[in-house]
């Protein structure tokens, strides 16, 4: 399950590192996410959707196959 963040839309919210934090960190200098793991484990799988919800920006793209 491919995980995709578009830099551009994330306003640094932080929700996806709150919610899925070995899947996304946020820059130190403006808190734009970063994607760790962009093909996280199945155990992540969850967090990960969640993450996706929770974003304000809805910057996180989880292609379900």
């Amino acid at each position: 399950m491919p995980v995709i963040v578009d830099q551009d839309k994330c306003i640094g919210s932080g929700q996806c590192v709150l919610a899925a934090a070995g899947v996304f960190d946020q820059r130190d200098e403006d808190g734009t996410v970063l994607l760790l793991d962009d093909s996280p484990p199945a155990e992540s799988l969850d967090d990960v959707r969640r993450a996706a919800v929770l974003c304000p920006a809805l910057a996180i793209t989880v292609e379900e196959s």
